[in-house]
């Protein structure tokens, strides 16, 4: 009888323990909410906004705590109806069309994981359309719901479910105005010498 139990002890210990661990270990990586953050590293491959050159953030990025919680899941820019939304990099368009009554587009940008979305718009791309940095995907859909009485954009930016400040795509040149310059003061003599 004393053989029996250690055999059905090492027997649980060889089966039992280890498929306890990995799950409780697959688990505590996972976390309650979901899946673990993707790396923070985003490549700053972008080479145009938007929608304008440098327009005003209406409200920026607040990555909720937790899967479902309150947030800003992107950043809201300043434009008008009308106004041409263009891919902020090169990819291939996933999606187009309408998500709870609101114009989406979606591209999946090349050599990433990533993908950039862009409300509301009304597309003139359909998916699998390729796009370069700078074309024209939509135009601005009048009065947005969450931008009051005006237009604007909502871009977001996503890999796989998670999102992510979309900014973080732009490179500085494009964020900043930039260093000051120099220009030539005309009517002024050069010295002589």
């Amino acid at each position: 009888m004393a053989i029996m139990r250690r055999a059905m002890r090492w027997m649980w210990a060889a089966t039992v323990l280890p498929l306890v661990l990995t799950v409780t270990a697959a688990w505590a990586q996972a976390g309650a909410d979901g899946p673990p953050p993707p790396p923070a590293t985003v490549p700053a491959i972008g080479r145009v906004w938007p929608v304008g050159v440098r327009p005003p953030v209406l409200r920026g990025w607040e990555p909720p705590a937790t899967v479902y919680g309150p947030g800003h899941r992107g950043v809201d820019l300043a434009a008008a109806a009308g106004e041409p939304v263009r891919a902020v990099a090169a990819g291939r368009v996933s999606y187009a069309g309408k998500v709870a009554g609101r114009g989406v587009v979606s591209v999946a940008l090349t050599g990433t994981d990533l993908r950039t979305t862009y409300e509301p718009v009304t597309a003139t791309v359909k998916k699998g359309d390729e796009v370069a940095a700078g074309e024209v995907v939509g135009t601005v859909e009048p009065g947005g719901a969450h931008c009051g009485a005006g237009a604007c954009v909502h871009w977001g930016l996503l890999r796989g479910e998670a999102y992510l400040d979309p900014l973080l795509l732009l490179p500085p040149w494009l964020l900043d105005l930039g260093p000051s310059r120099l220009l030539p003061v005309l009517g002024v003599p050069l010295p002589e010498g």
